[in-house]
Protein backbone atom coordinates (compact mmCIF):
# COMPACT_ATOMS: atom_id res chain seq x y z
CA UNK A 1 0.00 0.00 0.00
CA UNK A 2 1.22 3.47 -0.65
CA UNK A 3 1.67 5.91 2.24
CA UNK A 4 2.68 9.33 2.40
CA UNK A 5 6.13 10.13 3.57
CA UNK A 6 5.23 11.17 6.92
CA UNK A 7 3.39 7.78 7.35
CA UNK A 8 6.57 5.93 6.47
CA UNK A 9 8.35 7.77 8.57
CA UNK A 10 6.10 7.54 11.62
CA UNK A 11 5.87 3.49 11.35
CA UNK A 12 9.45 3.28 10.70
CA UNK A 13 9.15 4.37 14.47
CA UNK A 14 6.36 2.97 15.59
CA UNK A 15 5.68 0.38 13.69
CA UNK A 16 6.31 -2.49 15.55
CA UNK A 17 3.64 -1.39 17.77
CA UNK A 18 1.32 -0.20 15.53
CA UNK A 19 0.75 0.62 11.70
CA UNK A 20 -0.44 4.08 11.33
CA UNK A 21 -2.37 4.97 7.98
CA UNK A 22 -1.88 8.19 6.25
CA UNK A 23 -4.74 10.08 8.10
CA UNK A 24 -3.49 9.33 11.80
CA UNK A 25 -0.08 10.07 10.62
CA UNK A 26 -1.07 13.39 9.73
CA UNK A 27 -3.10 13.99 12.45
CA UNK A 28 -0.17 13.68 14.75
CA UNK A 29 1.87 16.02 12.39
CA UNK A 30 -0.97 18.71 13.43
CA UNK A 31 -0.99 17.75 16.82
CA UNK A 32 2.99 17.76 17.18
CA UNK A 33 2.70 21.51 15.59
CA UNK A 34 -0.03 22.80 17.61
CA UNK A 35 1.74 21.64 20.52
CA UNK A 36 4.97 22.94 19.81
CA UNK A 37 3.23 26.92 19.00
CA UNK A 38 1.39 26.38 22.33
CA UNK A 39 4.72 25.81 23.74
CA UNK A 40 6.60 28.70 22.06
CA UNK A 41 3.01 30.92 23.30
CA UNK A 42 3.81 29.86 26.49
CA UNK A 43 7.67 30.52 26.91
CA UNK A 44 7.05 34.20 25.19
CA UNK A 45 3.96 35.69 27.47
CA UNK A 46 4.65 38.86 28.73
CA UNK A 47 2.70 41.29 30.28
CA UNK A 48 5.06 44.00 29.22
CA UNK A 49 6.05 43.78 25.98
CA UNK A 50 3.79 41.05 23.99
CA UNK A 51 5.03 39.87 20.98
CA UNK A 52 3.46 39.01 17.50
CA UNK A 53 2.70 35.13 18.69
CA UNK A 54 1.29 36.68 21.87
CA UNK A 55 -1.02 39.36 20.46
CA UNK A 56 -2.42 36.28 17.56
CA UNK A 57 -2.83 33.45 20.29
CA UNK A 58 -4.60 36.83 22.33
CA UNK A 59 -6.82 37.49 19.57
CA UNK A 60 -7.98 33.99 18.63
CA UNK A 61 -8.70 33.24 22.05
CA UNK A 62 -10.68 36.84 22.73
CA UNK A 63 -12.74 35.49 19.16
CA UNK A 64 -13.94 32.18 20.62
CA UNK A 65 -14.48 33.68 23.73
CA UNK A 66 -16.62 36.56 22.35
CA UNK A 67 -18.41 33.76 20.64
CA UNK A 68 -19.02 31.36 23.98
CA UNK A 69 -20.28 34.44 26.12
CA UNK A 70 -22.76 35.73 23.24
CA UNK A 71 -23.72 31.73 23.09
CA UNK A 72 -23.76 30.43 26.32
CA UNK A 73 -23.72 33.05 28.88
CA UNK A 74 -22.19 34.03 32.20
CA UNK A 75 -20.27 30.76 32.74
CA UNK A 76 -18.87 30.73 29.09
CA UNK A 77 -15.52 30.72 30.10
CA UNK A 78 -15.54 27.01 31.22
CA UNK A 79 -16.24 25.72 27.83
CA UNK A 80 -13.46 27.88 26.00
CA UNK A 81 -10.61 25.73 26.13
CA UNK A 82 -13.03 22.84 24.59
CA UNK A 83 -13.81 25.41 21.89
CA UNK A 84 -10.73 26.77 20.99
CA UNK A 85 -8.93 23.37 20.79
CA UNK A 86 -11.69 21.78 18.77
CA UNK A 87 -11.81 24.79 16.20
CA UNK A 88 -7.87 25.28 15.78
CA UNK A 89 -7.24 21.54 15.44
CA UNK A 90 -9.94 21.40 13.04
CA UNK A 91 -8.73 24.23 10.87
CA UNK A 92 -4.83 22.62 11.11
CA UNK A 93 -6.30 19.53 9.42
CA UNK A 94 -7.98 21.26 6.74
CA UNK A 95 -5.34 23.44 5.80
CA UNK A 96 -2.46 21.12 6.21
CA UNK A 97 -3.56 19.49 3.07
CA UNK A 98 -2.31 22.18 0.45
CA UNK A 99 1.19 20.98 1.67
CA UNK A 100 2.93 19.17 -0.98
CA UNK A 101 2.86 15.36 0.51
CA UNK A 102 0.17 15.99 2.74
CA UNK A 103 -3.48 15.26 2.81
CA UNK A 104 -6.19 16.95 4.99
CA UNK A 105 -7.04 14.28 7.76
CA UNK A 106 -10.91 15.82 7.56
CA UNK A 107 -11.63 14.40 4.11
CA UNK A 108 -11.50 11.07 5.35
CA UNK A 109 -15.18 10.21 7.08
CA UNK A 110 -14.17 8.86 9.80
CA UNK A 111 -11.93 12.12 11.21
CA UNK A 112 -14.85 14.46 11.36
CA UNK A 113 -16.85 11.49 12.91
CA UNK A 114 -14.59 11.15 16.27
CA UNK A 115 -14.59 14.42 16.20
CA UNK A 116 -18.45 14.29 16.30
CA UNK A 117 -18.36 12.20 18.86
CA UNK A 118 -15.90 13.22 21.30
CA UNK A 119 -17.96 16.85 21.12
CA UNK A 120 -21.61 14.50 21.44
CA UNK A 121 -19.65 13.00 24.55
CA UNK A 122 -18.20 16.65 25.59
CA UNK A 123 -21.73 18.01 25.82
CA UNK A 124 -24.05 15.38 27.48
CA UNK A 125 -21.02 15.15 30.26
CA UNK A 126 -21.41 19.01 31.00
CA UNK A 127 -25.36 18.67 31.05
CA UNK A 128 -24.85 16.01 33.43
CA UNK A 129 -22.68 17.75 35.84
CA UNK A 130 -24.46 21.00 35.52
CA UNK A 131 -28.18 19.82 35.75
CA UNK A 132 -27.27 16.52 37.45
CA UNK A 133 -28.74 13.06 35.70
CA UNK A 134 -32.34 13.24 36.65
CA UNK A 135 -33.09 16.95 36.02
CA UNK A 136 -30.95 16.57 32.91
CA UNK A 137 -32.90 13.53 31.46
CA UNK A 138 -36.47 15.36 31.71
CA UNK A 139 -35.35 17.79 28.67
CA UNK A 140 -35.48 14.22 26.87
CA UNK A 141 -39.05 13.86 28.27
CA UNK A 142 -40.60 17.67 26.98
CA UNK A 143 -42.50 19.85 29.14
CA UNK A 144 -45.65 17.85 29.08
CA UNK A 145 -45.35 14.59 31.03
CA UNK A 146 -48.32 12.33 28.94
CA UNK A 147 -45.71 13.77 25.72
CA UNK A 148 -42.96 11.92 27.21
CA UNK A 149 -43.16 8.38 25.47
CA UNK A 150 -43.16 9.89 22.44
CA UNK A 151 -40.48 12.74 22.89
CA UNK A 152 -38.21 10.47 24.50
CA UNK A 153 -36.95 8.56 20.87
CA UNK A 154 -37.58 11.78 18.97
CA UNK A 155 -35.04 13.95 21.44
CA UNK A 156 -33.03 10.62 21.39
CA UNK A 157 -32.47 10.51 17.61
CA UNK A 158 -32.29 14.43 17.05
CA UNK A 159 -29.13 14.35 19.47
CA UNK A 160 -27.68 10.97 17.42
CA UNK A 161 -28.25 13.07 14.30
CA UNK A 162 -26.24 15.43 15.43
CA UNK A 163 -23.51 13.38 15.19
CA UNK A 164 -24.15 12.93 11.58
CA UNK A 165 -24.76 16.33 10.90
CA UNK A 166 -21.43 17.35 12.20
CA UNK A 167 -19.66 14.54 10.45
CA UNK A 168 -20.64 14.87 6.76
CA UNK A 169 -20.66 19.06 7.23
CA UNK A 170 -17.27 18.58 7.69
CA UNK A 171 -16.15 16.02 5.83
CA UNK A 172 -18.46 16.59 2.75
CA UNK A 173 -17.06 20.25 2.32
CA UNK A 174 -13.27 19.15 2.26
CA UNK A 175 -13.69 16.18 0.43
CA UNK A 176 -15.22 18.19 -2.14
CA UNK A 177 -13.29 21.25 -2.34
CA UNK A 178 -9.83 18.51 -2.46
CA UNK A 179 -11.16 16.88 -5.11
CA UNK A 180 -12.18 20.04 -7.50
CA UNK A 181 -8.63 21.73 -6.45
CA UNK A 182 -6.75 18.47 -7.39
CA UNK A 183 -9.06 18.08 -10.66
CA UNK A 184 -8.48 21.48 -11.75
CA UNK A 185 -4.48 21.58 -10.71
CA UNK A 186 -4.44 18.30 -13.22
CA UNK A 187 -6.22 19.90 -16.11
CA UNK A 188 -4.74 23.59 -15.63
CA UNK A 189 -1.27 23.55 -13.74
CA UNK A 190 -1.16 26.99 -13.60
CA UNK A 191 -3.52 30.47 -12.82
CA UNK A 192 -6.99 29.28 -12.73
CA UNK A 193 -6.83 26.68 -9.98
CA UNK A 194 -5.55 28.92 -7.82
CA UNK A 195 -8.70 30.83 -7.52
CA UNK A 196 -9.88 27.43 -6.20
CA UNK A 197 -7.11 26.88 -3.90
CA UNK A 198 -8.09 30.18 -2.42
CA UNK A 199 -11.66 28.89 -2.31
CA UNK A 200 -10.46 25.55 -0.70
CA UNK A 201 -9.28 28.24 2.11
CA UNK A 202 -11.97 29.91 2.61
CA UNK A 203 -13.60 26.23 2.99
CA UNK A 204 -11.17 25.35 5.70
CA UNK A 205 -11.82 28.71 7.63
CA UNK A 206 -15.55 28.18 7.56
CA UNK A 207 -16.19 24.65 8.12
CA UNK A 208 -13.59 24.69 11.30
CA UNK A 209 -15.59 27.88 13.01
CA UNK A 210 -18.85 25.81 12.04
CA UNK A 211 -18.10 23.02 14.34
CA UNK A 212 -16.86 25.24 16.74
CA UNK A 213 -20.07 27.20 16.64
CA UNK A 214 -22.34 24.02 16.62
CA UNK A 215 -20.07 22.94 19.65
CA UNK A 216 -21.06 26.24 21.72
CA UNK A 217 -24.62 25.85 20.64
CA UNK A 218 -24.73 21.87 21.84
CA UNK A 219 -22.94 23.04 25.14
CA UNK A 220 -25.46 25.76 25.70
CA UNK A 221 -28.74 23.71 25.43
CA UNK A 222 -27.50 21.08 27.38
CA UNK A 223 -26.25 23.28 30.24
CA UNK A 224 -29.37 25.66 29.79
CA UNK A 225 -31.55 25.02 33.21
CA UNK A 226 -35.40 25.37 32.14
CA UNK A 227 -35.43 29.09 32.21
CA UNK A 228 -32.56 29.29 30.24
CA UNK A 229 -34.48 26.87 27.58
CA UNK A 230 -37.96 28.87 27.00
CA UNK A 231 -35.62 32.22 26.62
CA UNK A 232 -33.49 30.92 24.21
CA UNK A 233 -36.39 29.49 22.46
CA UNK A 234 -38.27 32.68 22.86
CA UNK A 235 -35.46 33.86 20.69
Amino acid sequence: MHHLPITKFLNSIFGGIYQLNDPLAVELLVFAILLAFFLLVRMNLSADNPGAIQHFAEMVHEMVSDQAKGIIGNTYERYVPYALCVGIFILACNLIGLIPTLVSPTQFPYVPLGMAILTFIYYHFHGVREQGIVHYMKHFAGPVWWLAPLMIPIEIVSHFARIMSLTIRLFANMFAGEMVTLAFFSLIPVGIPIIFLLLHVGVAFIQAFLFMLLTLIYVSLAVAHEEGHESHASH
